[in-house]
């Protein structure tokens, strides 16, 4: 696979050098994928090399107020789908339940009797001939139909194919704030159809939330203040896990990189190796506009759009695992200044690459409208980082997830690859368990998926924390600290125990839209009748024996 998509990729560099530096970046992709310090997003390991060649991740198609318009979307959804890519949408635009249809006399149906359609056809359409396809549905807090959309799941049933997401604005957070009315608008009319109290909208939001996990929730303004392409529209949708806000039509290629991987414990206290950090972000990034430059779009205005922004994002994953190979809890001060460095240190790089790529290629054809122009930099590319949930590259790499904390020790993950259970165990408390004579707490991590109730060291406890056990706020600040030096946005889940009240999810809420975030996922453990993840391998532990 990895040769395959290095081939691929390198192929690009022959429209910049020569066929000896195609050559040369071949074998410097390959080693790079073969080592795992750096994966491409799933549609490119897939496809790159292939009849296919679609590479993207992420894209967001528009939804306009007609029929022909939202079946055109239908179609387009239809077609990246079936290449593997994640699609976004924004249904703001469409006019609520009930609004008059000039044309026919009749009524609208509304924004959520489309999503069912959307969702309908998803059913139908495996991305990439290998996975049913990932959709987020976006509608504006003041669209006239949002409390039926904020509480369309809580039945446990509806639109399983789409993740929804409620766009919030500041004026919104000032009124609940506030205890003040807030208006509902028609977006064909641009007329106010009611004033509600913005704490009913705000109370239902954390309602469904803890009933069932949807929705989230995209903090509009603070995407549209980091848009660096404001001259080209507002930004009203990202793609299906929140991390790439584009506008329409935009898609977006993303990579990660194995930050536990830099860890280098060979001589001395372990330590970050900052030098070969860099030389892969560098890689990286060269990589990813490869993979634009060689990439098969499968809807032309989609190409126009990508190849004029040129944006990537390069994110990582590991990073549990970093801290715990540098001995260093993920509720602590220090890994939330690890997470800032880190961060930082990416961005930085991520930038200087990008800018020596605009040397050698020449800036993204967009460059005058944006706000680089405004800063002086001539960059190659209008986004360079993304933080993405690379639940299917950690498998590969055989890391933890993105920047989450470990989820369990161990635990059942259900529903993926055609359906199948994977079991999986913690190599690195299976290791440090092994190296510091706990074998014993062994056999009941793997029944109770946790170091809750086993007799070890507190700060083996503490090092080992899993989601459950780290507190809301920890969370966000380690979210925040990544996104302060991020471009596009953080994909990451604030999980809450299963006795979590509602004004935990309230507080969780506040919390992030005063941190900046862009937006913010909550989960309650248990709150779904089926989840993708459960505690414990379903070993039972007698004595010493586990079955």
């Amino acid at each position: 696979m990895t040769a395959r998509v290095a081939r691929a990729i390198a192929q690009a560099e022959m429209r910049f050098g020569t066929v000896r530096e195609s050559r040369s970046y071949e074998e410097s992709f390959a080693r790079l994928l073969d080592s795992r310090l750096f994966l491409p997003n799933s549609p490119t390991l897939m496809n790159a090399g292939t009849s296919s060649g679609q590479l993207s991740a992420c894209f967001v198609l528009p939804v306009h107020d007609s029929l022909e318009e939202i079946f055109d979307a239908l179609r387009s959804m239809a077609l990246i789908q079936r290449t593997g890519g994640g699609t976004g949408f924004s249904f703001s635009e469409l006019r609520p339940g009930g609004d008059p249809i000039v044309s026919t006399g009749g009524e609208a149906s509304g924004p959520l009797s489309f999503l069912r359609v959307f969702n309908c056809a998803t059913e139908e359409v495996k991305q990439g001939g290998r996975r049913r396809g990932a959709n987020i549905g976006i509608l504006r807090v003041d669209h006239p139909d949002i409390l039926d959309f904020i509480r369309v799941k809580t039945d446990g049933t509806s639109l399983r194919n789409f993740n929804l997401s409620v766009s919030i604005s500041d004026d919104f957070m000032t009124a609940v704030r506030n205890r003040a009315d807030f208006a509902l608008v028609n977006p064909r009319t641009h007329a106010t159809t009611a004033k509600v109290r913005a704490a009913e909208i705000f109370d239902a939001i954390v309602d469904a939330i803890w009933t069932c996990g949807d929705p989230g929730l995209s903090f509009r303004d603070a995407i549209n203040r980091a848009n660096p392409l404001p001259e080209l529209g507002e930004i009203e949708a990202t793609n299906p896990c929140g991390e790439v806000p584009l506008l329409p039509f935009e898609s977006c290629t993303l990579g990660s990189i194995d930050l536990a991987r830099f860890v280098d414990q060979n001589s001395g206290p372990p330590q970050i190796n900052w030098p070969e950090l860099r030389r892969t972000i560098h890689l990286a990034v060269r990589f990813l506009d490869d993979a634009i430059e060689v990439n098969r779009f499968p809807i032309s205005a989609v190409e126009t759009i990508t190849r004029a922004n040129r944006k990537i994002g390069l994110g990582v994953m590991g990073f549990a695992a970093m801290l715990i190979r540098l001995g260093v809890s993920y509720d602590s001060d220090e890994a939330v200044h690890l997470a800032s460095h880190v961060a930082r240190f990416i961005e930085q790089h991520a930038i200087a690459a990008s800018a020596e790529l605009s040397e050698q290629r020449g800036v993204f054809p967009n460059w005058q409208h944006s706000i680089d122009r405004h800063w002086g930099l001539r960059l190659r590319n209008a986004t360079r980082t993304a933080i993405a949930p690379t639940g299917t590259l950690s498998i590969i790499a055989g890391t933890t997830p993105s920047i989450e904390p470990l989820f369990a020790l161990a635990y059942r993950r259900t529903g993926i690859l055609g359906g199948q259970t994977m079991t999986e165990v913690n190599p690195a408390f299976v290791d440090y368990a092994e190296r510091h004579g706990l074998e014993s707490a062994i056999p009941q991590v793997l029944e109770r998926g946790t170091l809750t109730g086993v007799n070890v060291p507190e700060d083996v406890r503490s090092l080992f924390a899993t989601a459950l056990e780290i507190p809301i706020d920890r969370q966000l600040q380690i979210q925040q600290a990544f996104q302060r030096f991020t471009d596009n946005a953080v994909s990451k889940t604030i999980n809450l125990q299963s006795e979590a009240t509602r004004e935990a999810i309230e507080h969780a809420i506040w919390r992030a839209w005063e941190l900046g975030l862009k937006g913010v996922t909550l989960f309650r453990f248990g709150s779904r009748s089926s989840q993708v993840i459960e505690l414990g391998t379903g070993t039972r532990c007698e004595a010493d024996r586990c079955v």
